[in-house]
């Protein structure tokens, strides 16, 4: 008997180990609580695994919504098959979107400007047949009416996260063009230095040109001062002077025409 016994859970073990045998079960994950600002939107998130092959035209999606008070009924929320059908009436009326993806093993749905009486547990429930057993995945909806601290906490880290990333960047981008100068600089020194270029002379614009340039003669003159009356004398040229010595010759044969 105990040899029997050992030889069917073999054979089982076996059998689960090359996946003939799959143990059913769905598994969903979601949030235990999310908080939301009223009048805002909120995201309920809900994921699941299943040990079937998905099957978008069989996957069935349901959200329920049980309120806080006791003793109050459960309501439906939001139902998906092969498309998705929001509710048309109650307190949920065009307030519900779809936001998941059933291929990505995601059954989300967006809640749009929340109110006070949506404060409840709300719950999400997948079945793909023949996986259609399992858990329902639970989140507790608390809406307030200013964010918590903690979320601001978490808003303001994720901003400061932000800032601090951009001026990280700003700062190793600056480094990196001053190492690139300093570079520059050594390779400068370390080689030669190159001669300086010639240099042009400039023309005096004043100037002449050697075609247009003329002599400028200085002529030889001379001045007689009168020591009688202290007057100067017209400038005497070499002319004048051979012509008054030429002058008493005349007047000697004037002498000598008179004399005879």
């Amino acid at each position: 008997m105990c040899v029997k016994g050992l030889y069917v859970l073999t054979v089982l073990s076996g059998l689960a180990a090359s996946g003939v045998l799959r143990v059913s079960g769905m598994r969903i994950y979601t949030s235990e609580e999310v908080e939301a600002v009223n009048g805002t939107d909120v995201r309920l998130k809900c994921t699941f695994d299943s040990s079937s092959a998905i099957n978008p035209n069989t996957v069935i999606i349901s959200w329920s919504f049980r309120p806080l008070k006791a003793g109050s009924r459960e309501q439906s929320v939001f139902h998906y098959q092969q498309k998705p059908y929001p509710p048309v009436d109650g307190i949920f009326r065009k307030r519900v979107s779809w936001a998941g993806d059933i291929m990505g093993r995601d059954a989300s749905i967006i809640i749009e400007q929340v109110k006070f009486t949506y404060n409840g547990t709300y719950i999400c429930q997948v079945k793909n047949p023949p996986d259609v057993h399992g858990h329902v995945g639970e989140i507790k909806l608390r809406v307030v009416t200013t964010a918590s601290f903690s979320e601001l906490l978490l808003l303001m880290l994720a901003i400061g996260g932000g800032i601090t990333a951009v001026v990280l960047l700003i700062v190793i981008i600056v480094s990196c063009r001053r190492c690139k100068k300093r570079q520059h600089r050594t390779q400068l020194e370390g080689s030669e230095e190159a001669p300086p270029p010639p240099r042009k002379e400039r023309k005096d614009p004043t100037a002449c040109h050697p075609s247009r340039s003329f002599h400028l003669y200085q002529s030889e003159t001379s001045f007689e001062i009168d020591s009688s009356d202290g007057m100067i004398s017209d400038p005497s040229t070499g002319d004048e002077e051979s012509s008054e010595s030429e002058g008493p010759s005349s007047d000697d044969d004037d002498d000598g025409d008179d004399s005879d």
